[in-house]
C-alpha cells in the first residue's frame, strides 16, 4: 500500500480513531483531527513521522481552512478526505428543539459541504484523491427515533451520489459507507436527545429511545473491521459508490427494495398515465 496523505475529521473516538489508527499503522500519513486536539495526541506521538494534529471544529469555516491548509503544507496535498465528524439526536418529529436540529444539520451536513469545498480545488488540481462520506443505515432506512439524525444522512447520501458524478471526470472518487450497530459511542458519549419529551409518545418513539441506550454497549459491530473497509475501498481503482457494512443494513435495505419494488409496480399504471394524450 503506497503511501498518501489523509485528512480524517472525527478522530477522538469511534470510527475516526479507528481509522486513523489503521491508516497509520499501515504506513500512511495522516492528519488526525479533534476539537480537543490533546484527544488525539495519543496517535500522533505513536507515529510523530507519518500523523500531525489538527484542531477542527467542522462547524467552524476558520477552523476547516486552517486544517486544510496545515495538512497540504505538511503532506503536499490530500489524497483522502474522510468525512466523518457527527453524532446523533433522538426525538419524534414533535420533540425535535429547532436549535438542536439546526447544530445537527450544522455539523453532520454543513460540516462535510465545508470542508469539501476546501479539499476539493487542491485534489481538482493534481487530478486524484479519494473522498469517504461516512454515512449510516439511518442514511438508507429510517426509524424512530432518529428521523433527525436521518434526515442529515439522507442529505449526506444525496451529496455523494450527486458529488460522484461532478468530479469523475477529475479522477476524484467518492463512497459512502453506512455502518449498521457498532460498538462506539454513538449511542452513549456522543449522542443527544430531545429535552421536551412528550407523553403521547413514551410507548413508541420513547421506549425506541431507551432499547437504543440500554444495548449500545452490547452492539454486535466491530469498528476495527469498518475501518479495515475504508481502507480497502480507497486501495481499489473503481471503488463502489455504497458500502453497506453489516448484517443489520443489508437486511433492512434489501427489505425497503422490496417493499419499494411492490410498491411501484402495484401502482405502476397511475405513475405512467399523467402525460397529454398523443398529439395527432
Amino acid at each position: 500500500m503506497s503511501a498518501r496523505a489523509w485528512l480524517i475529521t472525527g478522530c477522538s473516538t469511534g470510527f475516526g480513531r479507528e481509522i486513523a489508527r489503521v491508516a497509520l499503522a499501515r504506513g500512511q500519513r495522516v492528519a488526525v483531527t479533534a476539537r480537543r486536539v490533546e484527544a488525539v495526541a495519543d496517535l500522533v506521538a505513536a507515529h510523530p513521522e507519518q500523523a500531525i494534529a489538527c484542531r477542527l471544529d467542522v462547524t467552524n469555516p476558520d477552523q476547516i481552512r486552517e486544517a486544510v491548509s496545515t495538512t497540504e503544507r505538511a503532506f503536499g496535498g490530500i489524497d483522502v478526505l474522510v468525512n466523518n465528524a457527527g453524532y446523533g439526536y433522538m426525538a419524534a418529529l414533535e420533540e425535535g428543539e429547532d436549535e438542536e436540529v439546526r447544530r445537527l444539520f450544522e455539523t453532520n451536513y454543513f460540516g462535510v459541504v465545508n470542508t469539501l469545498k476546501a479539499v476539493l480545488p487542491g485534489m481538482r488540481a493534481r487530478r486524484r484523491g479519494h473522498v469517504v462520506n461516512m454515512s449510516s443505515m439511518t442514511g438508507l432506512v429510517t426509524n424512530p427515533p432518529n428521523i433527525y439524525y436521518s434526515s442529515t444522512k439522507y442529505a449526506l447520501e444525496a451529496l455523494t451520489e450527486g458529488l460522484a458524478k461532478e468530479v469523475a471526470p477529475f479522477g476524484i472518487r467518492v463512497t459512502a459507507i453506512e455502518p449498521g450497530a457498532f460498538r462506539t459511542d454513538w449511542a452513549t458519549r456522543s449522542m443527544k436527545e430531545s429535552a421536551t419529551p412528550i407523553e403521547d409518545y413514551v410507548e413508541t418513539v420513547g421506549a425506541r429511545k431507551e432499547l437504543i441506550k440500554a444495548f449500545a454497549d452490547h452492539l454486535p459491530g466491530d469498528p476495527r473491521k469498518v475501518a479495515d473497509a475504508v481502507i480497502l475501498m480507497t486501495e481499489l481503482e473503481e471503488p463502489p459508490l455504497h458500502l453497506l457494512l453489516g448484517p443489520d443494513v443489508l437486511g433492512a435495505f434489501r427489505q425497503k427494495l422490496a417493499e419499494l419494488t411492490k410498491m411501484v409496480d402495484e401502482w405502476e399504471k397511475v405513475t405512467t398515465d399523467v402525460n397529454f394524450p398523443p398529439e395527432t
